[in-house]
Order: C-alpha cells, then sequence, then structure tokens
C-alpha cells in the first residue's frame, strides 16, 4: 500500500447512488474495526475534500489545503508499492455533493475493510507526508525572507530621496474616500466612523497618555496613504517616480461585504474595477505593475478567496496583481511579494521625546505578574490552545499568571490591555482566527516579551521590522507541546532569569519599539525611525534596484 501526492486535480465521476441499508450492516461493522479517531479523520477528509474516487483498490481524495495554499491529490491503494501521481479522472468538477456521501462512504468502509494494514500505513503515509512538504515550504520561506531582507535599507534619513521619487495615484473617489463613506454600516455591531478621525489615528485615550487613540485594527490603509501624502520624497511627475503607490483601500472593500448576502461577483466588483484602470495608466504598462505597491489593511487570505468560500475577495489572485508588492499586516508565506509590517498599534508618536518618555516610562514599570495571557478560548476549533493556556494560567498563583478574558469584552478597552501587559513580564500570543495578532505588538510597545506558538505568528511575517535572530525579543514553546500537554506554559517562563527578562526587555523597548509604531501624520522624527518610515525606504531600496 502507498499513498502519493500531486497537485493534481481529481474529478468525480459520474456514479449512479445506490440504495443500501448500509446505516444497518457495513458502518456499524467499519465503526467496530476502525478506531474512532481515524474513522472521523476520514469523514474530515471526504466531508471537506473538492473530489473523492474510488476507483478499484485505491482510493483518491483530493483536499485543498489553506496553509499551503494548494490542492492535493491523496491516492492510497492497497497494492502499491511505490508512491504514483493519481491521474485526473474525466467527469463532472464539481464538488462531493451529499447525494454521493452515502455511496462513498460505503465504498471507503469496504476498501478498509478488505485491507486491515490500511489504516496504520495510511496514518503513518500521511504524517510523514505532512512532515516533509511543512519542511520544503518552511525552507522556501526562509528562502524569501532572505530576498526581503536584502531590501533593507541602510538609509536612516526621512529626507534623502537620491533621486527615486514616490508617485501617490489619485484615484477616482469609490476606490478611497468613497469607502471610508460607508464607515457606518461596514459592522453589524460597530460604527467604525469613530475610529477614522484624527487621519485614522481615532480619539485620544488620556488615561495613557500623550500620543495614545483608539486606533482601529484595520486603520493601516488610511494611516499609510496620510503618510506618503506628506513624503518628502513624493513626486507630482509621473516621468520623475521609481515607485508608483495605489492607494486602494481593499481592506475596507472586503469589510463592507463580510457580513452580507451578497454574490461574489458584487465582492470583486471594485477590484475589477480598479485593475482595468489601472490597465489605463502609461507607469502600470510600462513594467507590468513591478515598480508599483498597494498596502492592505487586512490578512492575505482576505484577498484570496477559497473558490468554495464566500469570505473575502480574489483581488491578489488576479493575474495583474502578481507582479507588485503588496504590504499587509500579514502576507502569505509563500508569496514572495507579500511583505508584512507591524500592525498598528494605540501608540503614535509626534516627536523623539514622545518615542524616549514613553521607553523610560515602561522600563520602570512595576511588572507585578510574570505571566498575562489577553483572549478568550476556541472551544470549536480542535487545534487550537488556547483552552490549554487559559487552564495553565488560572491554574498558577495569582502573582504568576493574569487571564483577561476577551470573550466577555474585557479586551475592548486600549488601556485595559495595555495596563495588563505592562505590568507582565511575559505575554502568551497563540494564534488566533490567523497565525498572527496585533496583541504581539501591544506587547512590545508595553515591554512585555511575547511567547509565541507558532512561527507564522511573527518570524516568518515582519523581516523588516524584527531581527532574525527571534531569541532577542521572544520566547519561543511549540504549540505541538502545548497541545499534548508536554509543557506547562508557565512553569516554562519561570526559568528565565531575572537578567535574562531585563536584557531582552532592554532590546525591545531600546531597539525595536520606535520601528514597531506609526507616527502621528504631522510626526518629526529625528532619531528614530517608525514603522512607516522603515517601510517606506526599503520599498524605495527595492525600487531602486529595479532600475
Amino acid at each position: 500500500m502507498g499513498i502519493s501526492v500531486s497537485k493534481k486535480r481529481s474529478r468525480l465521476p459520474k456514479v449512479e447512488p445506490q440504495e443500501v441499508n448500509y446505516f444497518g450492516s457495513i458502518v456499524p461493522m467499519f465503526v467496530y474495526r476502525i478506531p474512532p479517531t481515524l474513522f472521523i479523520l476520514f469523514l474530515i477528509f471526504l466531508w471537506s475534500s473538492s473530489t473523492t474516487i474510488i476507483s478499484g483498490n485505491s482510493v483518491h481524495v483530493c483536499v485543498s489545503s489553506r496553509n499551503l495554499s494548494y490542492h492535493y491529490s491523496l491516492s492510497a491503494g492497497a497494492n502499491s508499492s511505490s508512491e504514483t501521481p493519481a491521474s485526473p479522472v474525466n467527469g463532472s468538477s464539481s464538488c462531493v455533493g451529499a447525494h454521493h456521501l452515502k455511496y462513498i462512504i460505503r465504498k471507503v468502509a469496504s476498501f478498509v475493510l478488505e485491507n486491515p494494514l490500511f489504516t496504520i500505513n495510511f496514518k503513518n503515509s500521511i504524517q510523514k507526508d505532512k512532515g516533509e512538504k511543512f519542511t520544503n515550504a518552511v525552507k522556501d520561506v526562509e528562502e524569501q525572507l532572505k530576498t526581503h531582507r536584502s531590501w533593507i535599507s541602510t538609509n536612516t534619513s526621512q529626507t534623502t530621496c537620491d533621486g527615486i521619487g514616490i508617485y501617490v495615484y489619485d484615484l477616482p473617489p469609490k476606490f478611497n474616500k468613497d469607502l471610508v463613506g460607508q464607515c457606518g454600516d461596514m459592522l453589524p455591531w460597530a460604527d467604525l466612523c469613530q475610529y477614522f478621525t484624527n487621519d485614522a489615528l481615532g480619539q485620544p485615550i488620556p488615561n495613557l497618555g500623550k500620543c495614545w487613540y483608539q486606533t482601529h485594527q484595520y486603520s493601516l490603509e488610511l494611516i499609510f496613504h496620510s503618510r506618503v501624502l506628506k513624503h518628502p520624497c513624493r513626486v507630482y511627475n509621473e516621468s520623475e517616480a521609481k515607485l508608483f503607490y495605489v492607494p486602494f483601500y481593499g481592506g475596507l472593500d472586503i469589510l463592507r461585504w463580510h457580513f452580507k448576502n451578497v454574490s461574489n461577483d458584487v465582492r470583486d466588483a471594485l477590484a475589477l474595477d480598479l485593475v482595468k484602470w489601472l490597465e489605463s495608466q502609461t507607469p502600470w504598462v510600462r513594467n507590468s505593475g513591478k515598480d508599483h505597491v498597494f498596502v492592505l489593511g487586512k490578512i492575505s487570505w482576505d484577498f484570496r478567496r477559497n473558490p468554495n468560500s464566500s469570505w473575502g475577495t480574489s483581488f491578489l489572485k488576479l493575474d495583474q496583481m502578481q507582479n507588485p508588492v503588496k504590504v499587509l499586516i500579514e502576507r502569505q508565506p509563500w508569496e514572495v511579494n507579500d511583505i508584512g509590517i507591524p500592525h498598528p498599534t494605540h501608540f503614535h508618536p509626534r516627536t523623539d521625546e514622545d518615542v524616549i518618555t514613553w521607553q523610560l516610562q515602561i522600563m520602570r514599570s512595576d511588572r507585578k505578574s510574570l505571566v498575562s495571557f489577553a483572549g478568550a478560548a476556541r472551544p470549536g476549533s480542535t487545534d487550537n490552545i488556547r483552552s490549554t493556556l487559559i487552564n495553565q494560567c488560572t491554574s498558577a498563583a495569582a502573582e504568576k499568571c493574569t487571564f483577561l478574558n476577551c470573550s466577555s469584552g474585557g479586551c475592548e478597552q486600549p488601556a485595559s490591555l495595555i495596563g495588563l501587559f505592562m505590568e507582565s513580564e511575559f505575554c502568551l500570543q497563540p494564534p488566533g482566527d490567523s497565525p498572527t495578532r496585533k496583541s504581539v505588538f501591544d506587547s512590545l510597545v508595553s515591554g512585555c516579551m511575547p511567547v509565541l506558538f507558532d512561527p507564522f505568528t511573527a518570524y516568518y511575517q515582519y523581516p523588516w521590522h524584527l531581527p532574525e535572530d527571534h531569541g532577542k525579543y521572544s520566547v519561543f514553546i511549540a504549540k505541538e507541546d502545548v497541545r499534548e500537554m508536554k509543557v506547562n506554559v508557565v512553569e516554562r517562563l519561570m526559568k528565565f532569569s531575572m537578567k535574562e527578562r531585563d536584557d531582552m526587555r532592554r532590546y525591545i523597548v531600546y531597539e525595536l519599539l520606535p520601528g514597531l509604531v506609526y507616527g502621528d501624520p504631522s510626526a518629526k522624527l529625528d532619531k528614530f525611525q517608525d514603522a512607516f518610515s522603515i517601510t517606506i525606504n526599503n520599498l524605495l531600496e527595492r525600487a531602486s534596484r529595479l532600475g
């Protein structure tokens, strides 16, 4: 028996459902003979697959992986002695329908009962294949990060442009300003208009001091646009530019449709209009968009809609969008032209003195708790480790771990969240709906050392703003070890000496912090580069090399 993996997409042959009372005969036998967990795994494979085929003594399952963004065809045969790519089968290309499911399960049950070694070999092969794919994928990511780091500019001045100009397209209002005008109707539970005041910084937060605002996590597009318009390298003649910035608020475009029952054609309409508009512009045609940049305030997956889903748009799947640089709060790790930059935090300094004052304040902060976790359990997600972390935290002594329950609204007030992080040595940062978390940057800006459980949360995301040596600013504990109860996170963190904590915090506060925050649009920073300056200087460096 062997299992092969290929990127070919199998198709479902036409089969006539047979009226068989398999629930009263075959399925009980199947469940009795096969371990429950493996049987459930089979059902998950079948239910979530785009195509499943039973032919002879082989089982073909075509699955879509969100993590790898590819389609894989798994073939299992009792008599195969080598790994052979599954061949596509002529017929319908539609997904497995409910009317085929009884037939498929019956055939799978019969196949497994006739091949008792199938369960063990199938499970072992899947695990081995998954490990190999992950290892190879990580190698690809690391190579791309090297490329991104090669673009890091040595220019620390915000006024030296070296003849490299930034041209800002004056887009029709429907691509940006009109979207902001719909702020009150984007989310059913919140009015976003309050967050888009003060150049999208939001309302001030007096309790945290000067330069603190109610900044929404999806405000990056507006913040970046405001800063680019005032950048000293901005040019008004496109012939003088090396970098072309397209101020499309794609994240806001997505938000307005997320929770509305509209077709995918409606969701994609504005993005298609934008591409059509750009194709009429001379600079775009000249280099096929290679010297263009988009800044998008949501995660990459929201712009790469799964064919079987209605979530998000297909903007970044368009052929025309493969050449430009896409700057996002979370990149797709296998797209070299996706670049991750920090989520906006609530701190927006205006001057060097603002930065220094905050640095001194958090270095003097009384860290009453060793560990803290601000979040909520995800009981519906079997892969999530949050419940385990919450149990470990709440079981520890009060001074060892503090839990802020976000499910009861405890995290909606930035002052409470930042206050917790300022009183904590370590902040637990498990993945949520996607690998990255805004909370990672909130903790860093508060001088709280983030504890990460997935390398995709930060290590494979932000090569321009976080160092290659991740141990300088974070602690990593594999989520598999937490899930399998091999480690108690609080007890592990107790082993760090006071000197180790102080050294890490000093590096975070004095080396990283200025480059993780977005300054006020009117900011005058001479000693420091903020997150925007680092990003724009590196984009200019890349543009200069296109030549």
